[in-house]
């Protein structure tokens, strides 16, 4: 019966987006193509499986201790499997450093290789998932408040090497999966209180990039994150959104846009046009802010919305990734996946549902108040029944019916974790 009901609503809005020039058939291929990565962490608050690991640190924090958190690989893959089953169209998988499959050893991060990510790479291709990857800076003895900006040069190298290994595991990834595998670096690197050294620390991360950067890798793809701040090194972060947006520039890197990561009074969405003239490609982080880095749930809501409607909107569909990040350890973790996931392809949807030529024809044409017309219209069409229409062509619950689901899979798996 509601199957019937999405069909005769998307039959609807077919004809009401074609009176605007919207094939919506084309829209949804469109959307189908549209791949996320989906960040592992939110399963067990990033935590990771070391056997040596501590507490988070480095600006990491997860808050809520809702019941359920992935214990271990085997929990946490088979939590991700549940999220995506209930997720339309087939999405990445990205690893932080902290969750290889270390099998009860201690390896120590300037250790890790591709041995210890196998199994990840073999359960990826058992389950038609291609793979992405970031190096991990935190929570551990030697992350402190500076790890590539350290001017102590043991530290500084521990963690080069690190980088330099994770490099290395990405691109193994992307050779098995024939697909570049993309690795994101961040580091929380900054000052608690006032800092004179400013110039000596960049100049040490700019050194730490270069040494890390040395060695081309071609089956994996480079990003880097700046960031305004973080818990507990508010007063100076080194790598810094001009940093960053300066050295990818120049060295032909893929900047990240984390939207956690500005000043509340700054938009992410701007960011697009402002650097893609000058880097080849971005890489989004996709999460929610409430007042500071919080990394809520995506929803959406308007930023998210600006997002993606200005990649459209710069044409730059094929220059952008598109990455997930948040963790909120307060609300259940599964729920909390498909709600972000289908949240942003929400708001990609909406945004290739826009009329962009028509609009741009419009302002350019000094007819302010029809664009301000259409832009308001485009609120209230029917982009529901789109997404609707397009759960049933993935087999996936519509609308609010995933909850079922989810409680389901607690009854029978989450609740039996001690």
């Amino acid at each position: 019966m509601k199957e019937t009901l999405v069909k005769k609503a998307y039959e609807v809005a077919k004809e009401r987006y074609a009176e605007i020039g919207i094939d919506t058939e084309k829209i949804l291929e469109q959307l189908q193509n549209f791949h996320l990565s989906m960040h592992c962490w939110q399963a067990d608050d990033v935590k990771g499986f070391e056997i040596q690991a501590g507490a988070l640190s480095g600006g990491i924090q997860s808050t809520g201790d809702f019941p359920g958190a992935a214990r271990n690989i085997d929990e946490l893959r088979s939590d991700i499997l549940k999220a995506k089953s209930l997720i339309p169209g087939n999405h990445r998988l990205n690893l932080h450093e902290i969750y290889g499959d270390f099998k009860g050893k201690v390896v120590d991060r300037d250790e890790v290789t591709v041995e210890y990510f196998q199994s990840w790479i073999d359960w990826a291709k058992e389950n038609n998932t291609l793979l992405d990857f970031n190096s991990s800076s935190f929570s551990h003895p030697k992350s402190g408040n500076l790890s590539l900006a350290n001017p102590d040069e043991s530290i500084r190298k521990f963690w080069v090497e690190h980088t330099k290994r994770c490099r290395d595991i990405a691109n193994a990834m992307g050779e098995a999966q024939n697909d570049p595998c993309i690795m994101n670096l961040w580091v929380h690197d900054g000052c608690k209180d006032m800092s004179v050294n400013h110039a000596l620390y960049r100049n040490t991360l700019k050194k730490s990039l270069d040494e890390i950067f040395e060695k081309e890798q071609p089956m994996m793809k480079d990003c880097i994150e700046g960031k305004v701040f973080g818990i507990g090194l508010e007063s100076f972060t080194v790598g810094s959104h001009d940093f960053y947006t300066a050295y990818a520039a120049k060295y032909d890197k893929i900047l990240t846009i984390d939207t956690g990561h500005y000043h509340p009074t700054e938009s992410p969405a701007d960011k697009v046009s402002a650097v893609l003239p000058f880097v080849k490609e971005l890489m989004l982080h996709v999460s929610r802010p409430v007042r500071w880095d919080s990394d809520h749930v995506t929803i959406m809501d308007d930023p998210t919305q600006e997002l993606f409607s200005e990649i459209v909107r710069a044409d730059a569909l094929d220059r952008v990734h598109y990455g997930l990040d948040f963790f909120d350890g307060s609300i259940n973790r599964i729920g909390a996946y498909v709600i972000g996931s289908r949240s942003a392809q929400k708001c990609m949807l909406r945004a290739l549902l826009e009329p962009k030529e028509l609009i741009s024809k419009l302002e350019l044409a000094g007819e302010g108040y029809k664009v301000l017309t259409l832009l308001e219209e485009q609120k209230a069409m029917p982009w529901q029944a789109v997404y609707d229409e397009f759960c049933v062509r993935n087999n996936v619950p519509v609308g609010a019916d995933f909850i079922a689901d989810i409680d389901q899979y607690v009854a029978d798996v989450v609740s039996k974790r001690a």
